[in-house]
């Protein structure tokens, strides 16, 4: 006798069978249509029972998964990061219930697959080794909170060139970073975990801008510093507190270099348009006071050669000639 591999749908036809005559005799037909290859026997009605279980199985994961988002956003006691855990766990929990549900509606007997155990679970552990890795460190994340949706860290892009990126998502492969100019970056959890990370935002939101500013050497420091105060102050996103300041760099060649340190908390709105602010009013305050931005000066030293001697000799001449 060859063996039913979905004996479920045996039990299913026999049921109906006993209910309805009409019904039973047209699945009996569909089970006349069958493949056998040694002991296995697949029927039409098996293939097209096995169906029917997979999209239930599918489709009540999935209700599930629905349903149990919407009832952890109506819950109020967790927090953004609390609430994607519970999300991810209960994910979880949810298909590896759907897939026994699945087995024992379909009514396989696992133990005929113990043959092909080992080295399923074999080829499983190294072929999905980091999709686990990268989900379990998902979830360490989430659990210790040093990465969670919101914050915003610098990354590197393949050039090497870093940037900053305000978290959208972590996934269970991947962190979806979002940067200013709407690049998205899907991180692996495993890189966040093993490399490291510029939290922006981890335990405070106010970060420190840094803009640079060059003032001519003939102008008035002390009202030039007060002026990039002022501008700063100005600024529609700097705090007040803490308050901006002022620092002298250095004595360069052709100015005296200021940064001005400025802070803010919204980091995830960008930096450079900060900055941008800052120097615009800066610019309106140093034409109104009279300070002067410097440029380029080059102090030029020729060596005297006879052929240069010539040339000046020349000249004098030119110059001392009559009109």
């Amino acid at each position: 006798m060859a063996t039913e591999p979905v004996s479920g749908a045996d039990a299913l036809r026999d049921d109906i069978a006993e209910r309805s005559a009409t019904v039973g005799g047209f699945l009996d037909r569909l089970d006349a249509l069958a493949l056998e290859v040694g002991q296995w026997r697949i029927s039409a009605f098996d293939v097209l029972f096995a169906l029917a279980a997979v999209l239930a199985a599918l489709a009540f994961a999935w209700i599930a998964t629905r349903l149990t988002r919407a009832m952890l956003r109506r819950l109020t006691a967790l927090d953004g990061t609390q609430a994607v855990l519970a999300d991810k766990i209960a994910t979880i929990v949810i298909w590896i219930v759907t897939f026994f549900i699945g087995v024992d509606l379909l009514g396989i007997d696992l133990t005929a697959l113990t043959v092909f155990s080992g080295a399923f679970g074999l080829a499983i552990g190294f072929g999905l080794q980091k999709t686990f890795g990268n989900l379990i460190s998902g979830i360490i994340l989430l659990m210790d909170k040093s990465i969670k949706p919101g914050d915003v860290i610098a990354i590197a892009d393949q050039s090497g060139q870093q940037t900053f990126g305000q978290i959208r998502k972590i996934g269970i492969r991947a962190v979806s970073v979002t940067t200013r100019d709407e690049r998205e970056y899907l991180i692996p959890n495993e890189n966040l975990m093993i490399n490291q990370v510029e939290n922006w935002s981890y335990s405070s939101r106010n970060v420190r801008v840094q803009v640079p500013v060059g003032v001519s050497y003939d102008a008035d420091m002390a009202l030039a510093e007060r002026l990039m105060l002022e501008a700063a102050a100005k600024a529609r996103r700097v705090l007040a507190t803490p308050p901006p300041s002022v620092w002298w760099n250095a004595f360069g060649d052709n100015a005296v270099t200021f940064t001005i340190h400025c802070w803010i908390n919204d980091p995830e709105e960008g930096v450079g348009n900060v900055r941008s602010d800052v120097l615009k009013h800066l610019w309106a305050l140093f034409k109104e006071h009279g300070i002067t931005l410097p440029y380029p000066q080059r102090d030029l030293n020729l060596r005297s050669t006879e052929a240069l001697d010539k040339v000046i000799a020349a000249l004098e001449n030119r110059d001392s000639e009559p009109q």
